[in-house]
């Protein structure tokens, strides 16, 4: 089963809130168009230059203590390709709606593998101080219920 890139007790909160659609005003803040936008951007950014074998693309959109953690791009993206093959190879790609959570980034994405098999991927980014977004975590774990 895929394993987290960097296991945060967000991912998890955020996976069963748009799992469930169980967010609360309290839980969970709307996201500006802007950064909807640009955090899009870079997770699809991310996924075509997993799909196009850019590992330098790829890990560039990392977050530092991402590249940190991996130290090069080749054993950044082999971690990704063993451990997370529909985020390496998905066969198609949704986006869903960001959200704020507990003061986190967060984007739900559904992908289907090669076989049909749906996921949910939860993204965490990060703003930067040049205010651009990089990834920081993803956990991946089988979506249940129809993904339409």
């Amino acid at each position: 089963m895929p394993r987290a890139i960097a296991p945060h007790w967000f991912t998890f909160v955020a996976a069963l809130l748009l799992v469930t659609g169980l967010s609360s005003a309290r839980a969970t803040e709307p996201v500006s168009a802007v950064d909807t936008k640009a955090i899009r951007a870079v997770v699809g950014a991310q996924l075509d230059a997993f799909a196009a074998d850019d590992a330098k693309k790829a890990f560039s959109l990392a977050a530092p203590s991402i590249r940190a953690m991996f130290e090069t791009p080749e054993k950044f993206v082999a971690m990704v390709r063993a451990g997370y093959p529909v985020v390496y190879r998905p066969a198609s790609v949704t986006f869903l709606q960001p959200l704020w959570v507990q003061r986190q980034l967060v984007l739900g994405v559904r992908l289907t593998d090669a076989d049909g098999g749906q996921w949910l991927a939860t993204y965490s980014l990060e703003r930067q101080p040049d205010k651009s977004w990089r990834i920081s975590g993803c956990d991946v774990q089988p979506a249940s219920g129809r993904m339409t």
